[in-house]
């Protein structure tokens, strides 16, 4: 069975989601946009939204990227894990064909050292 889960986040999901969420703009060709405008600070807008709003495929992929980058900062920042984790973990194992690319990244399988790990890595 091929795997479906998208690799890339596009540039039409990048442009709907700055767009309905007043994101800053990057410049074209931008890499990883998800860790150029993380923000803390509205991860819990950001699950909101993702829970809320009608979003294709490729939005999902492109906010829960968003979501985790921004909640991997919370973390860094001395944060414990709260019950956003919670919500978070619920949308990537209900759209888990979705984001499967994205957890395998974020999870880090094959890294021993944890100084080698980001702070949401499980």
């Amino acid at each position: 069975m091929e795997d479906e889960s998208p690799l890339y986040i596009t540039g039409a999901a990048i442009k709907s989601l700055t767009s309905k969420l007043d994101l800053p703009t990057l410049e074209p060709f931008r890499q990883d946009w998800e860790l150029e405008i993380t923000d803390s600070s509205r991860v819990l807008e950001f699950i909101i939204f993702y829970e809320k709003q009608d979003l294709n495929e490729n939005e999902r992929f492109a906010l829960m990227a968003l979501i985790i980058a921004s909640y991997d900062d919370y973390l860094s920042g001395g944060n414990v894990p709260d019950l956003v984790w919670t919500k978070i973990r619920y949308f990537l194992l209900k759209h888990f064909t979705i984001h499967k690319n994205k957890i395998i990244y974020w999870a880090l399988e094959e890294e021993n050292d944890i100084e080698n790990c980001f702070a949401i890595t499980p």
